[in-house]
């Protein structure tokens, strides 16, 4: 699972394949620094992310998720 460090957030994500099928969906979860420095805070749990967007490959799943990751960052932001 490709894991970023952006602006202090913790991105992981990643490519899974669908049950059933023989394509991949995009996932990404957010995490935050805590008051504990030895613990994350989830503030985006493992979602699927463009949900109605199956993807030929795990490359093509991760690059899409990173590509939502952005998104979801700068919403975070805001």
């Amino acid at each position: 699972m490709p894991v970023k460090d952006v602006d202090g957030y913790e991105v992981e994500f990643t490519g899974e394949l669908l049950e059933g099928t023989g394509l991949w969906g995009a996932y990404v979860s957010i995490y935050a620094p805590s008051a504990n420095p030895m613990h994350m805070t989830k503030v985006y749990p493992k979602h699927r992310v463009s949900a109605d967007l199956k993807l030929p490959d795990q490359p093509a799943a991760e690059a899409e998720a990173e590509r939502a990751a952005d998104v979801i960052l700068k919403e975070l932001r805001a």
